[in-house]
């Protein structure tokens, strides 16, 4: 049974950090993506970024590029998002998704996306 589960969401001051973790299981694939996407009520759920298990190539959304990082430890199946300078507009529920097969352009296309957790939220306030 493939589970995917993200942690690491909560409270942040404006130009703070936080660091969301996406640990996939249950799953027997080569190569695979993971992406991170975003949701805010009343709005479509948007991609933030995206990373290959295989070469490590990383996509981003242009209102992330230069404040989030996206890494991966492929030996824990696990991804994170070290999400830096946040700023109030990124408040959202974070969802991680798991692609069973190369990440390839365009990236954040959600039906791409074979699995999901269960989100977590992200708000950044003072």
């Amino acid at each position: 049974q493939v589970q995917v589960v993200e942690s690491g969401g909560g409270l942040v001051q404006p130009g703070g950090s936080l660091r969301l973790s996406c640990a996939a299981s249950g799953f027997t694939v080569d190569y695979y993506g993971v992406g991170w996407f975003r949701q805010v009520p009343g709005k479509e759920r948007e991609g933030v970024s995206c990373i290959s298990s295989r070469d490590g190539i990383t996509y981003y959304a242009d209102s992330v590029k230069g404040r989030f990082t996206i890494s991966r430890d492929n030996g824990k199946n696990t991804v994170y998002l070290q999400m830096n300078n946040l700023k109030p507009e990124d408040t959202a529920v974070y969802y991680c998704a798991l692609m069973l097969g190369e990440p390839i352009p365009p990236w954040d296309r959600e039906y791409d996306y074979d699995y999901w957790g269960q989100g977590t939220q992200v708000t950044v306030s003072s």
